[in-house]
Protein backbone atom coordinates (compact mmCIF):
# COMPACT_ATOMS: atom_id res chain seq x y z
CA UNK A 1 0.00 0.00 0.00
CA UNK A 2 1.87 3.35 -1.27
CA UNK A 3 1.75 5.84 1.80
CA UNK A 4 0.20 9.04 1.06
CA UNK A 5 2.24 11.07 3.66
CA UNK A 6 5.62 9.92 1.34
CA UNK A 7 3.96 10.76 -1.79
CA UNK A 8 3.05 14.62 -0.32
CA UNK A 9 6.89 14.97 0.96
CA UNK A 10 8.03 13.64 -2.46
CA UNK A 11 5.97 15.72 -4.24
CA UNK A 12 6.52 18.90 -1.96
CA UNK A 13 10.36 18.36 -2.10
CA UNK A 14 9.84 18.41 -5.80
CA UNK A 15 8.04 21.36 -6.20
CA UNK A 16 10.22 23.27 -4.22
CA UNK A 17 13.07 22.08 -6.29
CA UNK A 18 10.95 23.48 -9.24
CA UNK A 19 10.28 27.01 -7.63
CA UNK A 20 14.05 27.07 -6.77
CA UNK A 21 14.81 26.39 -10.58
CA UNK A 22 12.48 29.02 -11.61
CA UNK A 23 13.96 31.82 -9.61
CA UNK A 24 17.46 31.27 -10.44
CA UNK A 25 16.12 31.03 -14.23
CA UNK A 26 14.36 35.01 -13.09
CA UNK A 27 17.33 36.08 -11.58
CA UNK A 28 19.62 34.44 -14.61
CA UNK A 29 17.21 36.63 -17.06
CA UNK A 30 17.40 40.22 -14.82
CA UNK A 31 21.07 39.44 -14.67
CA UNK A 32 21.26 39.01 -18.36
CA UNK A 33 19.03 41.98 -19.23
CA UNK A 34 20.95 44.18 -16.82
CA UNK A 35 24.11 43.33 -18.16
CA UNK A 36 23.09 44.39 -21.67
CA UNK A 37 22.15 47.43 -20.33
CA UNK A 38 25.45 47.80 -18.39
CA UNK A 39 27.24 47.03 -21.37
CA UNK A 40 25.14 49.26 -23.64
CA UNK A 41 25.32 52.40 -20.92
CA UNK A 42 29.30 52.33 -20.82
CA UNK A 43 29.33 52.36 -24.59
CA UNK A 44 27.59 55.08 -25.11
CA UNK A 45 29.63 56.71 -22.23
CA UNK A 46 32.60 56.05 -23.25
CA UNK A 47 31.46 57.74 -27.22
CA UNK A 48 29.49 60.31 -25.12
CA UNK A 49 32.96 60.75 -23.61
CA UNK A 50 35.35 60.68 -26.38
CA UNK A 51 32.50 63.48 -28.30
CA UNK A 52 32.41 66.29 -25.76
CA UNK A 53 35.69 68.11 -27.47
CA UNK A 54 33.93 68.21 -30.78
CA UNK A 55 30.88 70.18 -29.10
CA UNK A 56 32.90 72.89 -28.15
CA UNK A 57 36.26 75.06 -29.73
CA UNK A 58 38.75 77.92 -28.57
CA UNK A 59 39.18 80.82 -30.54
CA UNK A 60 41.74 83.68 -29.96
CA UNK A 61 41.54 87.58 -29.84
CA UNK A 62 43.68 88.67 -32.66
CA UNK A 63 44.93 92.66 -33.24
CA UNK A 64 44.23 92.97 -36.89
CA UNK A 65 45.23 95.81 -39.02
CA UNK A 66 43.49 96.14 -42.74
CA UNK A 67 46.55 98.28 -44.07
CA UNK A 68 45.64 98.59 -47.67
CA UNK A 69 49.49 98.09 -48.17
CA UNK A 70 49.34 94.40 -46.75
CA UNK A 71 46.19 94.23 -48.54
CA UNK A 72 47.40 95.40 -52.21
CA UNK A 73 43.92 97.31 -52.55
CA UNK A 74 42.96 101.08 -51.45
CA UNK A 75 39.41 100.45 -53.30
CA UNK A 76 36.37 99.33 -50.78
CA UNK A 77 34.68 98.00 -53.70
CA UNK A 78 33.48 94.33 -53.27
CA UNK A 79 35.53 92.64 -56.05
CA UNK A 80 38.49 94.20 -55.28
CA UNK A 81 37.97 93.39 -51.38
CA UNK A 82 37.28 89.65 -52.44
CA UNK A 83 40.74 89.16 -54.10
CA UNK A 84 42.78 90.85 -51.26
CA UNK A 85 45.85 89.72 -49.89
CA UNK A 86 44.08 88.76 -46.08
CA UNK A 87 46.67 86.12 -45.38
CA UNK A 88 49.44 88.69 -45.49
CA UNK A 89 47.46 90.87 -43.39
CA UNK A 90 46.83 87.89 -40.87
CA UNK A 91 50.49 86.91 -40.82
CA UNK A 92 51.73 90.91 -40.52
CA UNK A 93 49.02 91.42 -37.43
CA UNK A 94 50.41 88.11 -36.01
CA UNK A 95 54.22 89.77 -36.52
CA UNK A 96 53.26 92.86 -34.57
CA UNK A 97 51.94 90.77 -31.76
CA UNK A 98 54.98 88.78 -31.14
CA UNK A 99 57.84 91.10 -32.19
CA UNK A 100 60.21 89.12 -30.92
CA UNK A 101 60.01 86.67 -33.53
CA UNK A 102 62.30 87.09 -36.58
CA UNK A 103 63.59 84.06 -38.34
CA UNK A 104 61.66 82.50 -41.05
CA UNK A 105 60.89 78.91 -39.35
CA UNK A 106 59.61 81.13 -36.52
CA UNK A 107 57.04 83.14 -38.08
CA UNK A 108 55.84 80.21 -39.95
CA UNK A 109 54.95 78.15 -36.32
CA UNK A 110 53.16 81.45 -35.37
CA UNK A 111 50.96 81.31 -38.23
CA UNK A 112 50.29 77.51 -38.21
CA UNK A 113 48.64 78.19 -34.82
CA UNK A 114 45.68 79.97 -36.37
CA UNK A 115 43.38 77.89 -38.79
CA UNK A 116 43.69 78.09 -42.39
CA UNK A 117 40.11 79.25 -42.42
CA UNK A 118 41.10 82.69 -40.76
CA UNK A 119 41.77 84.71 -43.83
CA UNK A 120 38.46 84.19 -45.36
CA UNK A 121 36.81 85.30 -41.98
CA UNK A 122 39.27 88.56 -42.34
CA UNK A 123 37.56 89.00 -45.77
CA UNK A 124 34.10 88.38 -44.92
CA UNK A 125 34.51 91.12 -41.98
CA UNK A 126 35.59 93.66 -44.65
CA UNK A 127 33.74 93.19 -47.26
CA UNK A 128 30.70 93.55 -45.02
CA UNK A 129 32.20 96.96 -43.32
CA UNK A 130 34.46 98.13 -46.10
CA UNK A 131 34.98 101.40 -43.30
CA UNK A 132 37.60 98.82 -41.64
CA UNK A 133 39.90 99.66 -44.49
CA UNK A 134 43.14 101.14 -42.88
CA UNK A 135 41.75 100.28 -39.19
CA UNK A 136 42.88 98.48 -36.62
CA UNK A 137 40.58 96.44 -34.39
CA UNK A 138 40.50 93.14 -32.25
CA UNK A 139 38.63 90.27 -33.90
CA UNK A 140 38.34 86.64 -32.36
CA UNK A 141 39.47 83.98 -35.10
CA UNK A 142 39.40 80.43 -34.64
CA UNK A 143 42.58 78.08 -33.50
CA UNK A 144 44.23 75.67 -35.57
CA UNK A 145 43.43 72.21 -34.55
CA UNK A 146 46.58 70.95 -33.07
CA UNK A 147 46.01 74.58 -30.62
CA UNK A 148 42.74 73.53 -29.84
CA UNK A 149 43.47 69.75 -28.52
CA UNK A 150 46.29 71.66 -26.35
CA UNK A 151 44.23 73.40 -24.88
CA UNK A 152 41.41 70.80 -24.16
CA UNK A 153 43.49 68.23 -22.93
CA UNK A 154 46.79 70.25 -21.10
CA UNK A 155 47.42 72.30 -18.63
CA UNK A 156 48.84 75.43 -20.13
CA UNK A 157 51.99 75.94 -18.75
CA UNK A 158 54.57 76.55 -21.55
CA UNK A 159 55.50 73.28 -21.96
CA UNK A 160 56.02 71.39 -25.40
CA UNK A 161 52.53 68.89 -26.34
CA UNK A 162 51.00 67.05 -28.99
CA UNK A 163 51.82 68.57 -32.00
CA UNK A 164 53.03 71.87 -30.32
CA UNK A 165 56.76 73.35 -29.77
CA UNK A 166 58.53 74.78 -26.66
CA UNK A 167 57.40 78.11 -28.78
CA UNK A 168 54.21 77.75 -29.52
CA UNK A 169 53.36 76.57 -26.25
CA UNK A 170 54.73 79.68 -24.66
CA UNK A 171 52.89 81.96 -27.10
CA UNK A 172 49.63 80.22 -26.58
CA UNK A 173 50.12 80.87 -22.70
CA UNK A 174 50.67 84.52 -23.42
CA UNK A 175 47.52 84.48 -24.96
CA UNK A 176 45.86 82.78 -22.07
CA UNK A 177 47.64 84.74 -19.63
CA UNK A 178 46.09 88.43 -21.72
CA UNK A 179 42.63 86.86 -21.48
CA UNK A 180 42.54 86.42 -25.64
CA UNK A 181 41.18 82.98 -25.14
CA UNK A 182 37.98 82.11 -25.23
CA UNK A 183 35.58 78.21 -25.55
CA UNK A 184 32.69 78.32 -27.84
CA UNK A 185 30.18 76.22 -28.13
CA UNK A 186 31.43 74.74 -31.87
CA UNK A 187 27.74 75.18 -33.79
CA UNK A 188 30.16 74.75 -36.96
CA UNK A 189 29.43 71.33 -36.23
CA UNK A 190 26.72 70.97 -37.32
CA UNK A 191 26.47 74.03 -39.77
CA UNK A 192 29.20 73.36 -42.26
CA UNK A 193 30.41 70.36 -44.62
CA UNK A 194 32.99 67.86 -44.66
CA UNK A 195 36.89 69.71 -44.19
CA UNK A 196 40.15 68.46 -44.65
CA UNK A 197 40.75 70.59 -41.83
CA UNK A 198 39.35 69.04 -38.57
CA UNK A 199 38.47 72.27 -36.39
CA UNK A 200 36.28 73.46 -39.90
CA UNK A 201 34.76 69.78 -40.36
CA UNK A 202 31.11 69.70 -40.09
CA UNK A 203 28.45 67.09 -40.26
CA UNK A 204 25.66 69.17 -42.37
CA UNK A 205 26.45 67.66 -45.85
CA UNK A 206 26.49 63.84 -44.41
CA UNK A 207 23.30 64.94 -42.68
CA UNK A 208 21.23 66.34 -44.97
CA UNK A 209 22.21 63.23 -47.80
CA UNK A 210 21.13 60.80 -44.75
CA UNK A 211 17.83 62.31 -44.52
CA UNK A 212 17.58 62.86 -48.66
CA UNK A 213 18.91 59.06 -49.08
CA UNK A 214 16.59 57.82 -45.59
CA UNK A 215 13.61 59.53 -47.88
CA UNK A 216 14.06 57.80 -51.47
CA UNK A 217 14.31 54.14 -49.47
CA UNK A 218 11.48 54.93 -47.61
CA UNK A 219 9.24 56.06 -50.55
CA UNK A 220 10.09 53.26 -52.40
CA UNK A 221 10.67 50.21 -50.23
CA UNK A 222 7.37 50.84 -47.80
CA UNK A 223 4.52 50.84 -50.11
CA UNK A 224 6.51 48.30 -52.60
CA UNK A 225 7.05 45.70 -49.70
CA UNK A 226 3.86 46.26 -48.06
CA UNK A 227 2.46 45.41 -51.59
CA UNK A 228 3.77 42.36 -52.24
CA UNK A 229 3.44 41.28 -48.67
CA UNK A 230 -0.26 41.86 -49.53
CA UNK A 231 -0.78 40.00 -52.80
CA UNK A 232 1.64 37.09 -51.02
CA UNK A 233 -0.57 36.76 -48.61
CA UNK A 234 -4.06 37.43 -49.63
CA UNK A 235 -3.97 37.24 -53.38
CA UNK A 236 -1.93 34.88 -54.95
CA UNK A 237 -2.74 31.35 -55.54
CA UNK A 238 -0.23 28.35 -53.74
CA UNK A 239 1.27 26.82 -56.66
CA UNK A 240 5.17 26.52 -57.26
CA UNK A 241 6.00 29.98 -58.76
CA UNK A 242 4.62 31.52 -55.53
CA UNK A 243 6.78 29.38 -53.44
CA UNK A 244 9.91 29.93 -55.73
CA UNK A 245 9.35 33.63 -54.80
CA UNK A 246 8.86 32.92 -50.81
CA UNK A 247 12.28 30.95 -51.18
CA UNK A 248 14.05 34.47 -53.23
CA UNK A 249 12.33 36.49 -50.77
CA UNK A 250 14.10 34.91 -47.59
CA UNK A 251 17.20 34.29 -49.72
CA UNK A 252 17.72 37.84 -50.70
CA UNK A 253 17.05 38.67 -46.87
CA UNK A 254 20.49 37.21 -45.97
CA UNK A 255 22.48 38.06 -49.10
CA UNK A 256 25.40 40.34 -47.87
CA UNK A 257 24.63 44.06 -48.24
CA UNK A 258 27.96 45.02 -50.93
CA UNK A 259 26.28 42.62 -53.26
CA UNK A 260 23.33 44.81 -53.52
CA UNK A 261 26.03 48.11 -54.19
CA UNK A 262 27.75 45.73 -56.88
CA UNK A 263 24.14 45.76 -58.13
CA UNK A 264 23.42 49.48 -57.91
CA UNK A 265 26.91 50.08 -59.74
CA UNK A 266 26.17 47.61 -62.34
CA UNK A 267 22.40 48.07 -63.57
CA UNK A 268 21.74 51.45 -61.83
CA UNK A 269 24.98 53.05 -62.42
CA UNK A 270 26.14 51.99 -65.81
CA UNK A 271 23.22 50.84 -67.49
CA UNK A 272 20.81 53.32 -66.41
CA UNK A 273 23.29 55.87 -66.43
CA UNK A 274 21.70 57.48 -62.80
CA UNK A 275 24.45 60.01 -61.18
CA UNK A 276 27.07 58.51 -59.19
CA UNK A 277 26.99 59.32 -55.10
CA UNK A 278 23.78 60.62 -55.87
CA UNK A 279 21.22 60.08 -52.65
CA UNK A 280 18.61 59.05 -55.63
CA UNK A 281 21.28 56.21 -56.34
CA UNK A 282 22.06 55.06 -52.80
CA UNK A 283 18.21 55.11 -51.69
CA UNK A 284 17.26 52.38 -54.81
CA UNK A 285 20.20 50.45 -53.23
CA UNK A 286 18.97 50.43 -50.11
CA UNK A 287 15.35 50.40 -50.89
CA UNK A 288 16.78 46.70 -52.87
CA UNK A 289 18.57 45.61 -49.52
CA UNK A 290 15.15 46.75 -47.22
CA UNK A 291 12.80 45.26 -49.46
CA UNK A 292 12.95 41.27 -48.01
CA UNK A 293 13.03 42.37 -44.71
CA UNK A 294 9.77 44.70 -44.84
CA UNK A 295 8.02 41.78 -46.66
CA UNK A 296 8.95 39.21 -44.38
CA UNK A 297 7.88 41.12 -41.52
CA UNK A 298 4.50 42.53 -42.83
CA UNK A 299 3.86 39.27 -44.22
CA UNK A 300 3.94 37.78 -40.28
CA UNK A 301 1.74 40.80 -39.36
CA UNK A 302 -0.83 40.04 -42.10
CA UNK A 303 -1.05 36.32 -41.58
CA UNK A 304 -1.75 36.86 -37.69
CA UNK A 305 -4.41 38.89 -38.12
CA UNK A 306 -8.05 36.82 -37.22
CA UNK A 307 -9.48 34.92 -40.04
CA UNK A 308 -12.73 36.23 -38.31
CA UNK A 309 -11.84 39.65 -39.37
CA UNK A 310 -12.05 38.78 -43.07
CA UNK A 311 -14.87 35.97 -42.95
CA UNK A 312 -17.21 38.87 -41.20
CA UNK A 313 -16.18 41.61 -43.71
CA UNK A 314 -17.07 38.73 -46.99
CA UNK A 315 -19.87 38.00 -44.58
CA UNK A 316 -21.68 41.91 -45.18
CA UNK A 317 -20.88 41.92 -49.14
CA UNK A 318 -17.14 42.83 -48.98
CA UNK A 319 -15.34 42.36 -51.49
CA UNK A 320 -11.72 40.33 -51.12
CA UNK A 321 -9.98 43.66 -52.11
CA UNK A 322 -11.96 45.65 -49.94
CA UNK A 323 -11.12 43.22 -47.10
CA UNK A 324 -7.37 43.18 -47.55
CA UNK A 325 -7.50 47.17 -47.62
CA UNK A 326 -10.50 47.75 -45.67
CA UNK A 327 -9.58 45.17 -42.27
CA UNK A 328 -6.88 43.48 -42.62
CA UNK A 329 -4.30 46.33 -43.49
CA UNK A 330 -5.51 48.38 -41.35
CA UNK A 331 -4.88 46.00 -38.44
CA UNK A 332 -1.85 44.40 -39.64
CA UNK A 333 -0.18 48.53 -39.96
CA UNK A 334 1.28 48.05 -36.48
CA UNK A 335 3.36 44.93 -37.11
CA UNK A 336 4.33 46.63 -40.51
CA UNK A 337 5.62 49.47 -39.28
CA UNK A 338 8.20 47.36 -36.67
CA UNK A 339 9.34 45.80 -40.19
CA UNK A 340 9.72 49.11 -41.60
CA UNK A 341 11.82 50.61 -39.30
CA UNK A 342 13.79 47.48 -38.50
CA UNK A 343 14.58 47.76 -42.31
CA UNK A 344 14.90 51.59 -42.59
CA UNK A 345 17.50 51.26 -38.54
CA UNK A 346 19.45 48.54 -41.13
CA UNK A 347 19.63 50.84 -44.05
CA UNK A 348 20.51 54.07 -41.83
CA UNK A 349 23.45 51.77 -40.60
CA UNK A 350 25.14 50.75 -44.10
CA UNK A 351 27.99 51.60 -45.46
CA UNK A 352 29.40 48.88 -48.05
CA UNK A 353 26.93 49.03 -50.23
CA UNK A 354 27.02 52.82 -50.49
CA UNK A 355 30.48 52.61 -51.45
CA UNK A 356 30.20 51.03 -53.89
CA UNK A 357 28.33 53.30 -55.83
CA UNK A 358 30.87 56.39 -54.77
CA UNK A 359 29.31 57.98 -51.84
CA UNK A 360 32.54 57.59 -50.42
CA UNK A 361 33.77 60.70 -52.01
CA UNK A 362 35.33 63.53 -50.43
CA UNK A 363 32.15 66.28 -50.85
CA UNK A 364 32.28 69.47 -49.34
CA UNK A 365 29.31 70.65 -50.23
CA UNK A 366 26.28 70.77 -49.13
CA UNK A 367 23.26 68.50 -51.34
CA UNK A 368 20.04 70.45 -52.52
CA UNK A 369 18.16 67.57 -54.31
CA UNK A 370 18.30 63.74 -54.55
CA UNK A 371 19.96 64.06 -57.55
CA UNK A 372 23.49 65.78 -56.28
CA UNK A 373 26.59 64.89 -54.61
CA UNK A 374 26.83 63.78 -51.33
CA UNK A 375 27.60 61.49 -48.92
CA UNK A 376 26.20 59.86 -45.23
CA UNK A 377 26.64 59.59 -41.90
CA UNK A 378 27.74 55.76 -41.40
CA UNK A 379 30.06 57.06 -44.46
CA UNK A 380 31.69 60.32 -42.91
CA UNK A 381 32.40 58.35 -39.63
CA UNK A 382 34.24 55.70 -41.51
CA UNK A 383 35.99 58.64 -43.36
CA UNK A 384 37.15 60.23 -40.03
CA UNK A 385 37.74 57.42 -38.40
CA UNK A 386 40.49 56.99 -40.98
CA UNK A 387 42.12 60.00 -40.51
CA UNK A 388 45.26 60.41 -38.68
CA UNK A 389 44.47 64.05 -37.23
CA UNK A 390 44.08 63.23 -33.34
CA UNK A 391 40.90 66.14 -33.36
CA UNK A 392 38.85 63.92 -35.37
CA UNK A 393 38.42 61.17 -32.82
CA UNK A 394 36.49 63.70 -31.53
CA UNK A 395 34.78 64.42 -34.52
CA UNK A 396 34.19 60.98 -35.38
CA UNK A 397 32.53 60.17 -31.68
CA UNK A 398 30.44 63.06 -32.20
CA UNK A 399 28.93 62.12 -35.85
CA UNK A 400 28.13 58.74 -33.87
CA UNK A 401 26.28 60.26 -31.24
CA UNK A 402 24.31 62.64 -33.91
CA UNK A 403 23.50 59.16 -35.63
CA UNK A 404 22.18 57.26 -32.60
CA UNK A 405 20.06 60.26 -31.83
CA UNK A 406 18.47 60.21 -35.83
CA UNK A 407 17.90 56.50 -35.13
CA UNK A 408 16.22 57.13 -32.12
CA UNK A 409 14.15 60.44 -33.58
CA UNK A 410 12.95 57.46 -36.31
CA UNK A 411 12.06 54.52 -33.50
CA UNK A 412 10.32 57.35 -31.68
CA UNK A 413 8.20 58.24 -34.71
CA UNK A 414 7.49 54.54 -35.88
CA UNK A 415 6.56 54.27 -31.81
CA UNK A 416 3.69 56.58 -32.40
CA UNK A 417 2.38 56.14 -35.15
CA UNK A 418 1.81 52.29 -34.06
CA UNK A 419 0.33 53.44 -30.92
CA UNK A 420 -1.99 55.29 -33.22
CA UNK A 421 -3.14 52.27 -35.36
CA UNK A 422 -3.52 50.43 -32.28
CA UNK A 423 -6.00 52.92 -30.71
CA UNK A 424 -7.88 53.17 -34.08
Amino acid sequence: MIDSKNITQIVSANLKGRHKKEVRFKWLGRLSVGFGFFLVFVLIADITYKAIPAFHQHWVAVDVNFNSDWLGTETIDAKTLKKANYRKVLKKSLYEMFPQVKKRKEKRKLTQMISSNAEFTLRDLLMETPSLLNQSGTYWLRLDDDVDSYLKEFDVNGEAGLRLNGQQATWLKQWVDEDRIEDRFNIDFFTNGDSREPELAGIKGAMTGTILTMLVTLILSFPIGVAAALYLEEFAPSNRWTDIIEININNLAAVPSIIFGLLGLAVIINIFGLPRSAPLVGGIVLTLMTLPTIIIASRASIKAVPPSIREAAMGIGASKVQTAFGHVLPMAMPGILTGTIIGLAQALGETAPLLMIGMVAFIVDVPGSITDASTVMPVQIFLWADSPERAFLAKTSAAILVLLGFLFIMNTVAALLRKKFENR
